[in-house]
């Protein structure tokens, strides 16, 4: 065999085993679950109740829900991709602070939360769960938040329903699209297992979108909200939190006032409508 043929044969060796372990361990390179035992007591220091939902699959979804007096609506927060809500409740108080209810839920393979988890079923499973919020709440106070890997997911329920607000904070263009800026060598569209189109599920919704992202964010650019915003500029109000990165928004006071004006200016504008 050609000197080049065998350098070839090994170089085809080890790009095909470069592809097989992305397409085989991707869920450990995205998610980065904290197990939590069925015993396990969760302590906040604002009120709320564990709820748990059964899915028709035999699947679990582990949830806490945060209630405070009179709430103006409920926040369905869809979290980030490490950790378990055990570490996660604690962005409650950002929004009971404010006058809402908070839920928030963890993914299959995390927390309590069990069973097998793709992209589909996470989307399912929110679904569900959304449904389950409106018929407490009503669609119209209903405020979903998505959070990191968490905005596409929310996106795609947003698409799908009529909340009265979308907020993403520090969101991707597409799942697919951020991953395949890391992975360009690798056939990233047909390995890939999460594509969670962000881009496409924005054109769909109708409820207004504000996205809050730091302008000096690493893991995902700030650059791909801006790409966001201009597919559907009309519906789509970009905040820039400056100075931040991708882990500290909440370190900022921007932050904080602008998801006040955010909330508040559009429970205004719905206590009106209804006026």
């Amino acid at each position: 065999m050609p000197f080049w043929a065998d350098i070839l044969f090994w170089f085809g060796i080890v790009y095909a085993g470069l592809c097989a372990v992305f397409y085989l361990a991707q869920d450990l390179f995205f998610f980065r679950p904290e197990r939590l035992p069925k015993w396990f007591s969760y302590k906040y220091p604002f009120p709320f109740t564990e709820v748990n939902f059964e899915m028709e699959d035999g699947g679990t979804v582990n949830a806490l829900h945060f209630r405070v007096p009179n709430s103006k609506g409920v926040v369905f927060y869809v979290k980030g991709n490490s950790r378990s809500i055990k570490g996660w409740g604690k962005f409650a108080k950002d929004f009971v602070g404010k006058g809402y209810d908070f839920f928030i839920l963890d993914f299959r393979g995390f927390g309590k939360s069990q069973g097998r988890r793709t992209e589909q079923i996470l989307y399912s499973d929110l679904q569900q769960v959304y449904k389950w919020l409106a018929s407490e709440y009503g669609e119209q106070r209903i405020v979903l938040y998505g959070r990191s890997i968490g905005s596409g997911l929310a996106a795609r329920v947003a698409s799908w329903n009529h909340p009265r607000l979308l907020i993403l904070d520090c969101p991707y263009y597409s799942f697919l699209y951020h991953v395949s800026r890391y992975g360009f060598f690798l056939p990233i569209r047909w390995l890939l297992r999460y594509h969670i189109r962000t881009d496409r599920f924005v054109k769909k919704v109708e409820c207004p979108i504000h996205i809050l992202h730091g302008a000096k964010d690493r893991l995902i650019p700030y650059r791909q909200s801006e790409m966001l915003k201009s597919l559907s500029p009309d519906n789509i109000t970009l905040h820039p939190i400056h100075g931040a990165g991708h882990n500290n928004l909440p370190d900022f006071p921007e932050y904080h006032d602008l998801l006040y004006d955010i909330l508040h200016e559009e429970w205004a504008g719905e206590v009106r409508m209804r006026a």
